[in-house]
């Protein structure tokens, strides 16, 4: 995005943007407190019969791909989704990607190991970090609604 706003910002205009996008495919949903641990969207049905919790993460670099904390590769629940997205520009609709948390944890424990293995810029051991990354190069997951299950 040519003007960023912050990360707070960025954020909620997130979880904002995905709860409008679940309310027009017809769902129920939600936006959680702050203080709900790992969940940012509770989700439903139109019927009330399945539910889910979604983890939303937001970039704004016009790239498949964001930021996680270490705590995501312990978060494989099959009722848990992340829906990752990307703010592409103030002229443009965002894109959302849909991934369940499972995949999510395996792709992030598996970079993070190839990353620590690797050597850095002079060859030197990179130093642990509680920093992941989640990548999704190919667009495997662009618009994956049908992968919520609901």
């Amino acid at each position: 995005m040519k003007n960023k706003i912050s990360g707070i910002l960025a954020g909620v205009s997130g979880e904002y943007f995905v709860a409008a996008e679940l309310s027009r495919r017809g769902y129920i949903c939600s936006v959680t407190l702050k203080n709900t641990k790992g969940i940012d969207i509770l989700v439903c049905n139109e019927d009330s019969t399945k539910t889910l919790g979604i983890q939303v993460k937001t970039n704004q670099i016009n790239k498949s791909e964001w930021v996680l904390n270490e705590k995501a590769e312990k978060l494989t629940d099959k009722n848990i989704v992340y829906v990752f997205v990307n703010l592409i520009s103030e002229d443009n609709l965002p894109e959302y990607y849909i991934v369940p948390s499972k995949v999510v944890s395996n792709q992030i424990s598996a970079g993070h190991k190839k990353w620590l293995s690797t050597p850095g810029k002079n060859g030197q051991k990179h130093n642990d970090s509680t920093m992941r990354k989640f990548k999704d190069i190919n667009k495997e997951f662009l618009n994956r609604w049908d992968l919520l299950g609901i």
